[in-house]
């Protein structure tokens, strides 16, 4: 899936497809977390059904408004206590499928929000 381009934008997502996530200048075909600063390449959390607040340590630490969780092709949701214990830090999470994601990510930096996105490439 292409998205629209800001050039200006560092971090900016070109497009997604699964396996491949297409950035400005360069194309990662691995678990990453961005933000509209820094790119973390290679993350990888425990399975989804493990998945802990220390999966996601990386992105909490940049202090983002809202952290969203692109999951892949499909949306699934980790388990509760995993977007509670999140949430408690002051911290928002969406959970949607990665293109999604990496849309929505693009919105919210365009506009000067503070986001960062968790995407699993599949």
């Amino acid at each position: 899936m292409r998205f629209s381009s800001d050039p200006t934008e560092q971090n900016h997502i070109r497009a997604y497809e699964p396996g491949a996530i297409h950035l400005r200048d360069r194309t990662l075909s691995t678990n990453i977390i961005i933000s509209a600063e820094k790119i973390i390449e290679g993350w990888a959390p425990a399975p989804l059904a493990e998945m802990s607040i220390a999966d996601f340590s990386a992105a909490i630490e940049m202090r983002p408004d809202i952290i969203l969780f692109g999951t892949g092709a499909q949306q699934v949701f980790p388990d509760i206590a995993l977007l509670t214990a999140i949430m408690q830090q002051g911290i928002a999470i969406e959970v949607m499928q990665t293109h999604a994601a990496c849309s929505t990510f693009n919105v919210l930096i365009n506009e000067h929000r503070s986001a960062v996105a968790a995407l699993l490439v599949d």
